[in-house]
């Protein structure tokens, strides 16, 4: 997989490579346009500075879990080997798959090589593209580097030697944290699997919650990704205002089960609202957890009503639940909630932050963001033409980060680069007539 399409590139003296299309990273988003591009006869040329699915197999935990059930959580072309479809595919599962999927089409893939810096030609069409192993010139770039590049970690952390602060692309399992109590600040998906582990293994665990939305696992004998599905969510163009960049809280970890933030408080996780400052070896917390949950609740409740509408709509025979809607008694954390803990009374030796990651487009150095630094782009399409952009959230819909979401747009941007192939083959009458006799001479 190392090796180079040869077909695909011409080598000048100078060992300068050109390419019509350039595609920068072989995650999820790489090898799917890398597919569509083929299919439609594109020479292209993707470049990975790790290896395939690098993300998947370092950037995680160990015990690590798709979110989704191996029905959906794939590409079209490929299912997964040995997996039964309503199982979570382990993250080194997930890792084998797309490296199986780029060979099943021998996409042109080179790893271990790192794009440095990308300019527009000032003198001629395309890009000049800096490598750690040499210079590219293609005529249009795709970025798919994905959503999750750069680990943050917010500047409230403190400055404590005495503590181990890590961000969860960095945690591994719990034997790498010192003994104590931890802190895992964030109850997205990572957040929240991250603390429910830690406390299996023995640890005593405070969990930071801040506003998020909280899907039922599955419902009426279906998992959330087919509600969503059906009831035209993951197709949604636009997010509702204020939900562009809502918290998810799921877990696909131990076969699939709904988060409970209640449920893991009865199991002994302490619950604290959004983390609001350290100072003096102290840590104080908002009054928001109550508000938190409920607004989760709310979230939780109104999919299993959407549910509930749909299958009498529809006249579906999908048995019945109630019990989907019974909760937990409130925890005491919740109806007298913490709000500042001395760090060191209670034995806090660990934060881990699971604070979410920051693009870094850096080395892309082009006229296709706006003044903020984030890309402008019409469905992966961006203002500066010949780029593109592939795998970001909200690309073209709510699903445009997940697995099948990335390969339907994909599909899309290889597509357009495609159309704008066909009109460069454009010939005039003259340029034809020249052709032609060209052809007849030879």
């Amino acid at each position: 997989m190392t090796d180079l399409n040869q077909s695909a590139l011409h080598t000048h003296t100078d060992k300068t490579v050109e390419i019509d299309t350039l595609v920068v990273g072989a995650g999820q988003a790489g090898v799917a346009i890398s597919e569509h591009l083929s299919k439609l006869g594109v020479p292209h040329l993707v470049l990975e500075r790790n290896r395939i699915a690098e993300g998947w197999r370092t950037g995680r935990w160990d015990s690590l879990v798709a979110n989704g059930p191996a029905w959906h959580d794939r590409f079209p072309g490929l299912e997964f080997e040995g997996l039964d479809p309503d199982a979570f595919a382990p993250k080194d599962q997930v890792a084998a798959y797309f490296e199986a999927y780029a060979k099943k089409f021998n996409a042109p893939i080179r790893t271990g090589v790192e794009v440095k810096k990308v300019v527009r030609n000032t003198d001629r069409p395309g890009f000049t593209i800096e490598t750690s192993e040499g210079v590219i010139q293609a005529n249009r770039v795709v970025t798919a580097t994905g959503p999750f590049q750069r680990p943050v970690i917010p500047p409230i952390a403190p400055k404590d030697e005495n503590i181990t602060q890590i961000h969860s692309a960095a945690y591994r399992n719990p034997q790498q944290l010192p003994e104590g109590a931890v802190l895992v600040v964030g109850a997205g998906s990572s957040g929240v699997q991250i603390a429910d582990e830690l406390q299996r293994s023995g640890r005593k665990v405070y969990l930071s919650v801040g506003p998020h939305d909280r899907p039922p696992r599955a419902y009426r004998n279906r998992d959330f990704c087919w509600w969503l599905g059906v009831l035209g969510e993951w197709d949604a163009e636009a997010a509702q205002p204020g939900k562009e960049h809502v918290t998810i809280a799921v877990s696909g970890a131990r076969g699939g089960h709904t988060v409970d933030f209640r449920g893991l408080a009865h199991q002994g996780v302490n619950l604290v609202g959004l983390t609001k400052a350290f100072q003096d070896g102290k840590v104080t917390f908002q009054t928001d957890l109550a508000d938190n949950l409920a607004r989760g609740d709310e979230n939780y409740l109104s999919l299993l009503d959407a549910a509930d509408a749909y299958i009498a709509r529809n006249g579906l025979d999908l048995p019945e639940e109630p019990e989907a809607r019974r909760t937990f008694p409130e925890p005491d954390c919740v109806t007298n909630p913490i709000l500042e803990l001395d760090l060191a009374e209670a034995g806090i030796t660990s934060i881990i932050w699971a604070t979410g990651y920051a693009v870094d487009f850096s080395w892309l150095q082009v006229n296709a963001f706006d003044a903020n630094g984030k890309p402008k782009h019409q469905r992966g399409v961006s203002s500066e033409p010949g780029v593109y952009f592939l795998g970001l959230p909200w690309l073209s819909r709510r699903g445009s980060t997940f697995i099948w979401g990335v390969w339907h747009d994909a599909k899309h941007i290889a597509d357009h680069i495609a159309t704008q192939l066909k009109y460069l083959d454009y010939r005039d009458a003259k340029q034809r007539q020249v052709q032609g006799g060209s052809s007849a001479e030879s």
